[in-house]
């Protein structure tokens, strides 16, 4: 139904690359990145996100289905533009448009009469009409909803998850008209097979994707709570949970660091929305605020034990096991270990990080941080499992153990006679 229109995908990231692999098994598309490193690596099939399936990339490109490019000369014949950029926060816990309006601006000059722009980003409601429409309309010239036409389809992509992938995963539609709306809601309807849902308006459609993971949140900063006061009272919050979720209608969720490109970051763009109308979110700021310390608390917990245990901290060196944003993925975005690592060195405590998932390089650059190999450990005063990375179940905890080390497992993951404390 589609064939005659080619498909641009805007951003090759987490969310771009899977979609535009998906698409071009049916239809003509041209992946676009702006770093041309990214593009070449990919035409060499290797993904740093190991979201890709290689072997369907390397399909769609040998068949020509599919073209990676940094060229904005290669997108502009195309009819529908699907933008996948990031939207992060900024240091003031704001949202960050610039990667979203950047990406408008450049499709702007070369947005024609027909063409359909839809965005995944996850945003605050309004955003897409308030916000990107008037950067495609001033810099193009044309006219909204009358020579261009938009859509929004929040991305649902959770990194490192092979079950509940792309097309399994029932997709939100919209459009900016009701023909619109039809034919975007087929479009992403040919190819996810867990179907999807037409929502009424974009700006439901993005504050379903805002509330979904502000729900989630909400529920695990309430666990992280628990965790808090089951300390203070000396019993384990584990076991609390254990006989709670006896009960059918119990929300089982458990207590952790909440990092993350979404549920970290999300809750903030729809309190951000909520603000400038005027109205505050107490419990979605609330719920935020217990989250975002729970790096802290760790650190602070393992500093008292080690204090207990020796009376003093200086010469003290801490293993933190992850570093990535959750297990078995390599994805570091947002990553809350960042805070129990630097509340240790905060005390002059020497701290090593392995990660066997995670880019050494992207994490030297961006946090300053050398990973360790596994075969490089040391003897420690305290390891800190922060992330349940399937490596890490064959490590010799016993070994630490008898070193004097305290094991602090903030995921619940290893055997509970080796560990000392766990959230």
């Amino acid at each position: 139904m589609y064939l005659e229109k080619q498909i641009v995908v805007i951003g090759l990231g987490y969310v771009g690359l899977p979609l535009a692999i998906e698409f071009a098994k049916k239809y003509p598309v041209v992946g676009y990145d702006n770093n041309p490193k990214r593009v070449e690596a990919l035409n060499d099939l290797y993904d740093g996100t190991n979201e890709a399936n290689l072997l369907d990339l390397d399909f769609v490109l040998r068949s020509k289905g599919l073209k990676l490019s940094a060229d904005i000369q290669d997108i502009k014949n195309a009819q529908i533009y699907i933008v996948t950029v990031p939207t992060p926060i900024d240091q003031l816990k704001q949202p960050n448009l610039e990667p979203l309006l950047s990406a408008s601006k450049m499709l702007s000059k070369v947005l024609k009469k027909g063409d359909i722009v839809i965005y995944e980003s996850t945003v605050y409601p309004g955003c897409t009409e308030e916000d990107c429409v008037p950067v495609l309309e001033q810099f193009s010239g044309l006219q909204y909803n009358v020579d261009f036409f938009c859509g929004y389809s929040p991305e649902r992509i959770n990194p490192g998850d092979k079950v509940n992938t792309l097309t399994r995963i029932k997709k939100v539609t919209s459009g900016s008209t009701p023909e619109t709306a039809v034919l975007i809601n087929n479009l992403y309807a040919s190819i996810i097979t867990a179907g999807t849902h037409l929502a009424p308006s974009i700006k439901v459609a993005e504050a379903s994707k805002a509330i979904e993971n502000a729900q989630r949140d909400v529920n695990i900063s309430f666990v992280n709570e628990l965790a808090l006061i089951f300390d203070k009272m000396g019993i384990d919050t584990t076991d609390v949970l254990a006989a709670a979720s006896t009960k059918w209608n119990f929300l089982n969720y458990k207590p952790g660091l909440v990092g993350g490109h979404c549920i970290g970051v999300d809750p903030y763009y729809l309190a951000h929305k909520s603000e400038s109308l005027g109205y505050k979110p107490e419990v979605i700021l609330s719920g935020r605020r217990v989250n975002d310390n729970m790096g802290m608390f760790v650190a602070n917990k393992v500093i008292k034990m080690m204090v207990a245990k020796s009376g003093m901290i200086n010469s003290m060196k801490v293993l933190i096991l992850g570093f990535a944003f959750k297990e078995n993925c390599p994805d570091t975005r947002n990553t809350k270990v960042i805070d129990i690592y630097r509340e240790l060195r905060d005390f002059n405590i020497d701290v090593d990080v392995c990660d066997p998932w995670a880019n050494q390089k992207a994490v030297e650059l961006e946090y300053g941080i050398d990973l360790i190999a596994k075969d490089n450990f040391q003897k420690y005063h305290a390891v800190i499992i922060a992330v349940a990375h399937q490596q890490f179940l064959d490590i010799d905890y016993v070994k630490f153990k008898h070193e004097g080390a305290i094991i602090f497992d903030t995921k619940s993951f290893i055997a509970r006679d080796l560990v000392d404390a766990r959230l």
